[in-house]
């Protein structure tokens, strides 16, 4: 699965855009008024790629012609739409905190993903950390500037506990398997595979699963550009729909999710299973409520997410300012989730 540093490549992203926003080519439409949807996606085990399993974009689009452009980091995804070779695509929710701060011109339209149990703190057996509380003193990995270090951060605050009495180390997950593995840490914050090779020998402290029921949330983002959305609001209305249907497939039959989903992950179905399981899945009706998107009169919790999350991304000196409150809840289009 894909975890990307906050901080890779942020300045070229940014610059691609301001150069690109003048003269971005645009999605065509033939004269029989097909619209070519071009869709930037990712290898997750998200509705989206459950979609295009079981051919559902194929099979449900009217008068849409759809291309599926796969990427391996938002990175590429950022790049692709600020050259306009896509019209929506898939980031993660800590690029689209940094993208709103910068004024970039695209709307979150979708929540692909909340992260959940494939993110976890883990403790060695041996550590004494039973809690979160138990951390203070202790020594704790975690790969700075990713969507762990957000949430390791985010938990030590909510519980009121002063970082700097922990000992939080800075190592990539292959560092930190090593580190586990030699006795040179307590505890690490770290997503699958690295998680799984731990557990034998560790007690799961909390997951970013446990975090969201909290209100802080990571996750993978639907974004769209400002400008199709604009001018094809009917095309991705369906998308949405698609998408929730998706989801109440994986929801209904996850045996059949499950079989469709294997090939794309390249994983046995037994695997594809336990990694749909791992994030949270949530249908139109539940994005549409306070707790994420939120409707266009009333704009969700995910607003105030995202602006948390670009606040640490300030401290971590990734971007040099946050705006306020209202330029993240301006940034969220939750119009399509409305099904009719």
């Amino acid at each position: 699965m894909k975890k990307m540093k906050w901080f890779t490549g942020l300045m070229i992203i940014f610059t691609l855009f301001i150069v690109s926003a003048c003269g971005n080519k645009t999605t065509s439409t033939s004269e029989d008024g097909t619209v070519t949807f071009r869709i930037g996606y990712q290898v997750i085990p998200n509705a989206e790629l459950l979609a295009k399993a079981t051919k559902m974009f194929e099979e449900k689009f009217k008068g849409v012609k759809v291309e599926l452009h796969q990427f391996e980091a938002a990175v590429d995804v950022n790049t692709a739409m600020a050259a306009g070779e896509i019209d929506a695509g898939l980031i993660g929710s800590s690029s689209v905190a940094s993208g709103v701060a910068q004024n970039l011109p695209y709307k979150v339209i979708w929540l692909h993903d909340v992260i959940g149990d494939n993110e976890a703190l883990i403790a060695k057996k041996d550590s004494g950390i039973k809690s979160l509380e138990d951390v203070v003193g202790k020594k704790v990995a975690v790969s700075f500037g990713s969507t762990t270090h957000y949430s390791l951060l985010s938990a030590l605050k909510l519980k009121g506990i002063d970082q700097n009495k922990v000992t939080i180390l800075d190592m990539k997950p292959a560092d930190m398997l090593a580190a586990w593995k030699q006795g040179q840490i307590d505890a690490g914050y770290v997503w699958y595979p690295t998680l799984g090779e731990m557990v034998d020998d560790g007690n799961i402290i909390l997951t970013s699963r446990d975090l969201a029921k909290d209100g802080i949330l990571t996750a993978d983002v639907g974004i769209a550009s400002s400008d199709f959305v604009e001018k094809h609001p009917d095309v991705l209305k369906q998308y949405i729909k698609i998408l929730d249907e998706a989801v109440q497939l994986y929801r209904s039959s996850k045996d059949e999710a499950a079989d469709s989903m294997k090939n794309e992950l390249n994983v046995s179905k037994e695997d594809a299973a336990f990694f749909m399981d791992q994030l949270i899945w949530l249908d139109a009706k539940e994005q549409a409520s306070e707790d994420y998107l939120g409707t266009p009169d009333k704009k969700g919790a995910f607003a105030k997410a995202l602006k948390d999350t670009a606040e640490f991304l300030k401290t971590q000196k990734a971007i040099q300012s946050v705006p306020d409150l209202k330029a993240y809840e301006d940034a969220i289009a939750p119009q399509f989730l409305q099904q009719d």
